[in-house]
């Protein structure tokens, strides 16, 4: 007998990794430019492979929520006094973004943890 529980699981994360896309089309750029203030290469390359899972014509989904995990980490990561010094140096509102993408980051995450 087939099993739909393995589609449908399939499906939902597709649908959650199709709303990364639309989160990137819209915000990416600004995700970027905070990661790039942040000179944290590991979340510049996370972004990296975010878009890089996008490359092809069915996303990987797991690359989409291990990229989003990692985005996520490092922006926690990031001390008050840090974003601070980077918001007066380079004149972005880096605490306000980082409060902002993480808060986002988690909700699109909130969705594959519902597709399973």
């Amino acid at each position: 007998m087939l099993n739909t529980n393995t589609f449908d699981t399939a499906e939902a994360r597709l649908g959650a990794t199709y709303f990364v896309e639309q989160h990137l089309r819209r915000h990416g750029a600004s995700l970027c430019d905070l990661l790039d203030a942040l000179d944290d290469r590991n979340g510049f390359a996370s972004l990296c492979d975010l878009h890089g899972a996008f490359g092809r014509p069915i996303p990987d989904t797991d690359a989409v929520e291990a990229a989003l995990r990692d985005i996520r980490r490092i922006l926690a990561e990031q001390s008050p006094s840090s974003l601070d010094r980077i918001g007066h140096d380079r004149g972005l509102p880096a605490s306000d973004m980082a409060r902002w993408h993480g808060a986002r980051i988690s909700e699109l995450l909130a969705r594959f943890r519902y597709a399973e």
